[in-house]
């Protein structure tokens, strides 16, 4: 059974992470080697509590949180080169926790429910918030309806 130091640890690991060539041409695997800590529940917290809806604000902060080496002032962040920018966010959520895997959101496609939804969605452009508002009898109509069984 794992302890409570045991959970808290995980937030400490360094993740070594090597960006693409493409974005950084010339250089070693070495020298394109960046180290990455997971975001905490409180660092996510103080982000959005900052960042105010600011979602170019929210993504500065949590790569300059999350970025142990090299670290980065925020006017650096800002500086970045856009994709540059998107794969590290990319993997700081993936060592966060914070992104499902490839296969998990393939396994969850699979669920009726979502199924459903995603018929729902492509087929009358409906929300995933009007989705959520419906009944089961209703999305069950709905998705008959469409498959000409109603």
């Amino acid at each position: 059974m794992l302890r409570a130091e045991d959970l808290l640890a995980g937030g400490a690991v360094l993740h070594a992470v090597t960006l693409p060539e493409r974005l950084l041409p010339g250089r070693a695997e070495a020298e394109r080697a960046v180290q990455l800590r997971a975001l905490t529940v409180r660092d996510l917290k103080l982000i959005s509590r900052a960042s105010r809806d600011n979602e170019e604000l929210a993504a500065a902060l949590m790569l300059r949180q999350a970025l142990v080496e090299p670290s980065l002032t925020l006017e650096q962040v800002h500086a970045l080169p856009a994709g540059l920018m998107q794969i590290l966010l990319r993997e700081i959520n993936r060592v966060s926790g914070i992104t499902a895997t490839e296969e998990e959101v393939l396994q969850a496609l699979q669920d009726p429910l979502a199924r459903a939804s995603v018929l729902l969605s492509r087929e009358l452009g409906w929300t995933p918030d009007e989705i959520g508002r419906l009944t089961m009898g209703e999305v069950m109509l709905h998705v008959a309806a469409l498959r000409g069984g109603a």
